[in-house]
């Protein structure tokens, strides 16, 4: 994949991350709305952004999205970010202003702002796109773009309605409705555990796919790192830690682990001793699963090996956990052949 289609997909991969997290943004504001026009052109605009995240998707596919596993992790993390935000959101759309009224009204002023914002990656997206030659994803783009801009009118028009509402229910003393009665709490819990499952799911896609491929572990790490906090790495107490003890701790760490380091290390400090010393230790397993595995299950897969094969351990071995029983097998496997 060239630089420029490299681009291009992170923008997709952007895009479709915004789309999804609105789905879930968009249900916890439906299920406090009242029905009437506003809620209509939520609903509506709920269907359209599920059809631009499946269209987004099936162009990620054209473009040979999941060939490469980095790309693939990067997607999959902006996936669970956005997923996370709408988590949070969920439960605070419900505590926000004075009334049911005010509520829909802050809600509605936040959602023109996310349209705004949806515009903005659509017209980047589109741009960069035709710039590099790409016209079935600046096409794309350009329609998206045309819905969300239809959205933003339609919410613009509903403003001048809702600020009337919040006007007679708080000022004239006459609520329009009462959002305890309108299935919000619930509604919220139902979609909170929704993204909760989503984001475990989509972790574990990452896990099954990332395996698959070379380079899959480093992929793998890429998007638990992307999301990890301190109490989540393999090393203890790391934010604690002085660059010369997270070093003499790297060696003994898997290539799943490393990049989970590496991508944590990148957001946070980024030291360079760190990273150089990461990047020494990177490599593709022996075979796959070979990092999780105890010095019996090396020592009797070896026994069967050729020995390019064993050489290719020995040298993994002792550039990472240096374990005393599988660098003897080794030594024993190529002597008996020398």
């Amino acid at each position: 994949m060239t630089k420029a289609q490299q681009k291009v997909t992170q923008y997709v991969h952007e895009a479709r991350a915004s789309e999804l997290a609105l789905v879930r943004e968009l249900q916890a504001q439906i299920s406090m709305t009242p029905r009437g026009s506003y809620r209509t052109l939520l609903s509506g605009h709920l269907d359209k952004t599920r059809e631009h995240a499946e269209r987004l998707r099936e162009r990620l596919e054209e473009l040979g999205h999941g060939s490469n596993p980095i790309e693939f992790a990067v997607g999959t993390a902006q996936q669970i970010a956005g997923q996370a935000i709408a988590l949070g959101k969920g439960p605070l759309n419900l505590i926000r202003g004075e009334g049911g009224e005010e509520k829909a009204l802050k809600n509605a002023k936040d959602a023109c702002a996310t349209e705004a914002l949806e515009i903005g990656t659509y017209i980047a997206l589109e741009c960069l796109a035709r710039e590099v030659g790409d016209e079935t994803t600046a096409k794309l783009a350009a329609s998206i773009r045309a819905d969300e801009e239809r959205m933003l009118d339609g919410l613009q028009r509903e403003l001048p309605k809702l600020t009337d509402a919040v006007v007679r229910a708080t000022i004239d003393g006459e609520p329009s409705y009462d959002i305890a009665k309108t299935g919000a709490a619930d509604a919220v819990r139902e979609a909170t555990n929704e993204v909760k499952g989503a984001a475990r799911q989509t972790a574990k896609r990452a896990t099954r796919q990332t395996r698959k491929v070379p380079g899959g572990a480093r992929a793998e790490g890429t998007v638990k790192g992307a999301v990890a906090s301190a109490g989540d790495l393999p090393i203890g107490s790391y934010d604690d830690l002085t660059v010369e003890d997270v070093v003499a701790k790297l060696p003994q760490l898997s290539q799943v682990e490393l990049a989970q380091i590496e991508a944590y290390e990148r957001k946070r400090s980024n030291r360079t001793t760190v990273l150089d010393r990461i990047a020494s230790l990177r490599g593709d397993e022996p075979w796959t699963g070979y990092d999780e595995q105890v010095v019996g299950e090396i020592v009797a897969q070896l026994r069967d090996a050729d020995d390019e094969l064993v050489r290719t351990v020995r040298e993994y071995e002792r550039a990472h956990k240096e374990r005393a029983g599988v660098l003897e097998a080794t030594d024993r496997s190529l002597a008996s052949v020398s």
